[in-house]
């Protein structure tokens, strides 16, 4: 078998398994739930959060966020218009969603993109927000994956694309450092 259909046939395993995992009640409630959250909910009250709790130097950080967030939804709606790959569970009647997709195309996982790079020029921020953030932007990765609607390799693509995103951003923005 050539290697890229060994590799599609890796990443459809995968999406299977845990797709079947996540079909528990207590497993898929919470990454239903992290996935609900991961639309935007967690990322608004987080920048809210730190307008209120930091002045204008929250803001300013919240700002940060905010532009490298529509950087990020630009480049996600390029790319999903650009591959149009068909979600797991179109493509194998074996996979189900257990939650509503937000659109048709799979890669890249938007949700996983954002997440990474919310994160990222968050922690640059405010580093003591590591410990929410890494296991958020985590079980949202895993999340997209259990419920269904990508494949490990869109979340592993999403990754790569928002750490470059947010590396990019942080870059451009003086001051601000993950490794300050």
């Amino acid at each position: 078998m050539p290697l890229r259909k060994r590799l599609i046939a890796g990443d459809s395993g995968w999406c299977l398994r845990a797709n079947r995992w996540g079909g528990g009640g207590h497993s898929r409630s919470y990454f239903a739930t992290i996935s609900r959250l991961g639309d935007g909910v967690f990322w608004y009250v987080l920048m809210a959060a730190l307008i209120l709790v930091d002045g204008m130097t929250g803001l300013a950080a919240s700002a940060h966020l905010a532009a490298t967030g529509v950087i990020a939804l630009t480049l996600y709606k390029l790319l999903k218009r650009w591959t149009r790959r068909p979600r797991p569970f179109a493509s194998d009647a074996r996979i189900q969603a257990w939650v509503a997709p937000l659109d048709e195309f799979s890669f890249p996982s938007g949700h996983t993109l954002h997440a990474v790079a919310f994160s990222l020029v968050a922690m640059a921020h405010y580093p003591l927000l590591a410990w929410v953030l890494v296991p958020f932007t985590a079980s949202v990765a895993a999340s997209r994956v259990v419920l269904g609607l990508h494949y490990p390799s869109d979340v592993l693509a999403a990754t790569a694309i928002g750490s470059g995103l947010a590396g990019l951003s942080l870059w451009l923005v003086p001051g601000v450092s993950l490794f300050a």
